[in-house]
């Protein structure tokens, strides 16, 4: 066995584990938390019809997607920023990759067991992925004090 460190390795993409021994259901419960997380900070910036899906049990990809609207390429960036801002605060986690926040229609955001999909109307209409993804769980986001404020 050789001591060869690979010096290139993002380092926040290394979960260091409080306990040494984990359930997988433990990881999916911390997962579903840091989606909600990812959730309620683009909400934070007005995103439009968020989902959360529970992909655990239907794909290898990761345990959730949330997938959400912006309705600007500023507005996209923007979401996209306070979601890694507020994960990186509350979670201290950084995306391990981050695809297309330059062109602003379709960011994502990799966070390994959790893949975010900001997208325009647009974009989302016509990739659909709500329905390619129709047998995930969805999980229900909780409601924030705007919202119980009004009376509908």
């Amino acid at each position: 066995m050789s001591d060869y460190f690979q010096g290139n390795l993002p380092l926040q993409s290394v979960s260091v584990a409080k306990n040494a021994i984990r359930s997988p259901q433990a990881e999916t419960e911390s997962s579903g938390e840091l989606a909600l997380t990812i959730a309620e900070a683009a909400s934070d910036r007005k995103a439009g019809d968020i989902l959360v899906l529970r992909v655990a049990d239907v794909s290898y990809l990761a345990d959730y997607f949330v997938m959400l609207t912006g309705y600007s390429k500023v507005q996209v960036r923007a979401i996209a920023d306070a979601i890694q801002h507020e994960v990186e605060t509350k979670w201290q986690r950084r995306p391990l990759r981050t695809e297309g926040k330059v062109e602003g229609s379709w960011v994502l955001q990799d966070y390994g067991d959790i893949i975010v999909h900001i997208m325009m109307p647009k974009e989302r209409e016509f990739y659909n992925l709500e329905a390619f993804w129709v047998h995930a769980e969805r999980i229900p986001l909780p409601q924030s004090d705007e919202d119980e404020g009004n009376p509908t």
